[in-house]
């Protein structure tokens, strides 16, 4: 399933060139020619009629006849049973007609007249089976596509002080959901969301997926610490991962006006565009394993302060959008690319990216990709966070000159309480400088 909306809003109205008579019978006659013209075998017919009239006036007797075959067969991929038999019958009357004319032998006019009749009944089977398929195709996909408005549910465009965007690609074919996943929610404790990528493809990865977005979910509602939060997903993993599996995922919280909390387990970092539109890798300064994977390490995820202010933009995406090669072999440079791109609309920034991605690629992705875009449009009422809760100081960011950031302190703290696990500062500036 990919989530992108379709804009309509540069064609030009169409104007039909003639008033349609007016008359009591009017709609239905309407109704009715197209209906008919819905599932007139055009193609088809036509080129029964061409064979006909080649073989009327090149007088080569039954030689091009039996290749009135080539009507009905036709018409089996395009349309239905009843026009497979109507231009069958067609092919026949005129295989019939033109046989009688040129006065060939008898025998050789009902080889062609079997041959169209066997041919006929074949392409009619054929079409309705291929119409089963198709019905059964349409029911699979609507519940493809309930499964991912349940997984993946759709995201508004405005979510408190933010403006978001989304485009998401499944790598498999005709697949609306893959192994990438994404959620963001507004809580008590401020908005927070996820982004992450599951190892693998598939319907496994897409049970994996749906696990982790049912824990955040709920999590990120009851647990007002977002490395609680990280934590009940890590431990509902290790219950339900194998040993080979794991996720890569980036949770963001905004707990209070002009600041982001950020834990990336060991997933692709964020890139921050600032107002000016500057383009930064957000480099975690402690990297953390992928989630299921947390029991091989003895330290725990940490959290980091990002300083985030009005007019800033924060792209969150997948190993899909990096890794996607063109013929050459090379990676697709979203970093370098997005800052061509960056606009105040998020949904204009994002599509540009989108398309430019597809087209890098050559029109189809080999990987899921997953594009998530935050635009900071106004400043939010303070929330009160778990440390100040507990008492703990987080230091506050400084003033702006323009639109650079004054150099910042920002705790990093891991889970198990304020006097446990306490790192140096990491310091974030915006601009080329970070």
């Amino acid at each position: 399933m990919r989530q992108a909306r379709d804009h309509g809003g540069n064609q030009w109205p169409l104007r039909p060139l003639r008033r349609p008579v007016a008359g009591p019978g009017a709609p239905a006659t309407r109704r009715a020619a197209s209906q008919l013209a819905a599932g007139m075998p055009v193609v088809p017919v036509l080129i029964v009629s061409g064979i006909a009239l080649f073989d009327l006036l090149g007088g080569s007797g039954m030689f091009w006849l039996p290749l009135l075959a080539a009507g009905p067969a036709l018409a089996a991929s395009t349309n239905g049973p009843r026009g497979v038999l109507c231009v069958g019958f067609l092919a026949a009357v005129l295989g019939a007609t033109l046989g009688v004319r040129e006065a060939g032998p008898g025998h050789e006019l009902a080889a062609v007249l079997s041959a169209l009749l066997a041919v006929t009944l074949a392409s009619a089977l054929a079409s309705a089976l291929r119409g089963r398929r198709e019905r059964v195709l349409a029911a699979v996909r609507s519940v493809a596509e309930a499964a991912q408005h349940a997984v993946l549910k759709p995201i508004p465009e405005t979510v408190g002080p933010f403006r978001v965007a989304v485009r998401y690609s499944a790598a498999a074919a005709e697949a609306r959901i893959g192994g990438d996943l994404y959620a963001l929610v507004p809580t008590p404790h401020g908005v927070r969301l996820i982004v992450g990528d599951v190892r693998g493809k598939g319907l496994p990865a897409v049970e994996i997926a749906a696990l982790v977005l049912g824990v955040f979910r709920e999590a990120a509602y009851d647990e007002p610490d977002l490395l609680a939060v990280v934590g009940r997903i890590e431990r509902s993993l290790a219950r339900n991962l194998g040993p080979d599996d794991f996720v890569t995922a980036i949770v963001v919280g905004h707990p209070r006006a002009r600041q982001l909390e950020v834990v990336n387990c060991g997933h692709a970092p964020p890139l921050l565009i600032s107002a000016s539109g500057g383009v930064t890798a957000v480099e975690a300064t402690r990297p953390a394993p992928p989630l299921g994977l947390q029991v091989l390490v003895d330290e725990p995820p940490c959290l980091e302060i990002l300083p985030f202010a009005e007019g800033e933009q924060l792209l969150l995406y997948t190993d899909g959008v990096i890794e996607a090669r063109d013929r050459a072999r090379e990676f697709y440079p979203l970093a370098e690319r997005l800052a061509h791109h960056v606009s105040g609309e998020p949904e204009h920034t994002l599509s540009a990216v989108h398309d430019e991605l597809l087209a890098h690629v050559g029109g189809r992705l080999h990987d899921d990709a997953a594009l998530l875009l935050l635009c900071m449009q106004g400043m939010a009422e303070p929330v009160p966070s778990a440390s100040e809760a507990r008492g703990t100081a987080v230091t506050e960011p400084e003033g702006r000159d323009g639109n650079e950031f004054l150099p910042v302190v920002s705790r990093i703290r891991s889970a198990g309480g304020p006097d446990r696990g306490r790192r140096p500062a990491a310091v974030f500036s915006s601009g080329p400088g970070r």
